[in-house]
């Protein structure tokens, strides 16, 4: 196992003064570029260099229970109607699909036992899995998957609520161990988004009482403050090593390390490199990526961002492996589109040198659009994320470079989601979108100009074309060819100014173990265990 020291470096000096008030150490800048691979990729983990004591033996009661520290309070519990990735990673441990992702991301049988696929690549025939139980003691059926598929895809003309199952004609049950899903196209790919939760058709309110088939179930929440699960002990699968899991909100970044040490919480996800530095040897400091793209993202229907060559001038203006540096000791992978490194299948490191930092070019520009002396913007920010706050800050610094001003406002998540991303009253925001399921269409359609996740506001018929052709395809390589020439079309319109794919350093109690990163936004909390 790599052991890495985390701290302060020396180097980067144009930004060492004027980033006085970052929430992080400065640290040395690394020009390395993201890389391809054959598979998607395996997050090494690593632990912390460490100047303290052990903590003394924990009795097996204190390892009964696993407190982990959530930066937001989740969005709904409805697993069909909320959003954020920060609830699907708390859900993930609740709710299973027909079929489940694993770490290596590979999709495998889950409430379903098999599953075959026409030739025609329209109908799925799934079998349902014996003994599978939901949370309330009752068996899963034919009847609950159906219930759930037909919810999804929105029943009597209704919109669905996830918008590819807006493709599915029928589902149909074929007999008591048999549900086959009829598309209206072929669509290769619609295995990934069978992941989507199966519920029991006699819930009559999922908001307020769900009930899933994971290996965690619900007990109780209370807003910005926990969500509470504890081991399903009739899961069907493999059971969760600790009984009692608690999710309690850490709006507060400051708070983290903190309350880390004092044992109000166990362990946190995606702690930033001061803070891993800070911490004690009671502590392993696992070391990943987040498979998300953070960007800066621009509203493309207001000015002067409605101008391709103002948002290009930015992204010359920018150096992502200068904020790498600055933000996460040069961790993260650089990225210049809409894809992340680990999904291999799609991601094109080459469109990472379409922006290389030139200030001139970024001038030139900005005196094509009208603007030769610049202008001001406001970048939005949520408060509760220190890393994407800690970009907006040192993007503020290179722009000045070209004249830009760049104003930062921070506010609380729950105002961003309604203003920002639903509301789309924003000029640009920091932030890291995921991949909800492992498939590009996850990271794509929402560029798509009418799909109502389109919260930058893009609008491209070239881009809509690439993309309708990506998903009437059933040739693998011809739809990859198509994902590929959105992504080309993405980076050349500079539909957002992309930066990394950030680090995800996840610190864990060492009286606990077995943290696994995932190529998805989620927290396997059933793999963890007590370390004796």
């Amino acid at each position: 196992m790599i052991k890495r020291s985390f701290g302060r470096k020396v180097g980067c000096s144009l930004l060492t003064v004027v980033l006085t008030t970052l929430t992080i150490a400065l640290s040395g800048c690394s020009s390395d570029k993201a890389g391809d691979s054959a598979k998607v990729e395996e997050n090494t983990a690593t632990d912390t260099v460490v100047t303290e004591a052990p903590a003394a033996t924990d009795t097996a009661e204190d390892l009964s229970k696993l407190i982990v520290g959530i930066p937001q309070d989740i969005d709904g519990l409805d697993p069909h109607t909320s959003t954020g990735a920060g609830t699907r990673e708390v859900q993930f441990n609740i709710f299973e699909g027909l079929v489940k992702p694993d770490e290596n991301g590979n999709l495998n049988p889950a409430v379903a036992s098999e599953y075959t696929i026409s030739d025609d690549s329209t109908v799925y025939t799934f079998t349902l899995r014996d003994g599978v139980k939901f949370h309330d003691g009752s068996d899963v059926t034919v009847e609950d998957i159906k219930y759930s598929l037909d919810r999804v895809k929105g029943k009597d003309g209704e919109e669905p609520l996830v918008k590819t199952f807006a493709k599915v004609d029928s589902v149909n049950i074929v007999d008591d161990k048999h549900v086959e899903v009829v598309l209206k196209e072929a669509d290769s790919d619609f295995i990934t988004q069978l992941t989507v939760a199966i519920l029991p058709a006699s819930n009559a309110d999922p908001a307020t009482n769900p009930i899933g088939t994971g290996p965690y179930k619900y007990v109780s929440s209370s807003p910005q403050e926990n969500i509470i699960v504890t081991r399903f002990d009739d899961y069907w699968g493999e059971k969760a090593y600790i009984k009692d899991v608690v999710y309690k909100i850490e709006s507060n970044a400051d708070a983290i390390v903190m309350d880390l040490e004092a044992g109000s919480i166990d362990m946190f996800c995606r702690i930033t490199t001061t803070q891993a530095a800070q911490l004690s040897d009671k502590f392993q400091v696992y070391e990943g990526t987040t498979n998300a793209v953070q960007a800066m993202y621009l509203n493309n229907a207001v000015k002067p961002f409605d101008d391709v060559r103002v948002r290009q001038a930015l992204c010359y203006a920018i150096d992502p492996a200068e904020i790498m540096g600055f933000v996460s000791d040069g961790l993260g992978k650089e990225v210049g589109s809409a894809m992340f490194p680990g999904f291999t299948k799609y991601f094109m490191p080459e469109l990472n040198d379409t922006y290389n930092q030139d200030i001139d070019k970024a001038k030139e520009l900005l005196a094509e659009a009208g603007y030769p002396d610049g202008f001001e913007f406001t970048i939005t920010v949520p408060s509760n994320y220190t890393q994407h706050v800690d970009t907006a800050q040192v993007i503020s610094e290179e722009l000045k470079a070209v004249g830009v001003t760049a104003n930062i406002q921070e506010i609380e998540w729950n105002s961003w989601v309604s203003d920002v991303y639903t509301g789309r009253q924003f000029e640009a925001t920091v932030v890291s979108v995921d991949a909800s399921t492992l498939s590009a269409t996850a990271m794509l359609s929402r560029y798509v100009s009418d799909a109502s996740k389109n919260f930058v506001n893009f609008n491209s018929p070239e881009f809509d074309a690439a993309y309708a052709k990506a998903e009437a395809s059933t040739d693998d390589a011809e739809k990859t060819a198509a994902y590929k020439e959105c992504l080309t079309i993405l980076s050349k319109e500079a539909a957002s100014v992309y930066i990394e794919d950030l680090p995800q350093l996840v610190a864990l109690n060492k009286k606990f173990t077995g943290y696994t990163y995932y190529p998805l936004y989620v927290q396997d909390i059933a793999k963890i265990r007590p370390a004796q």
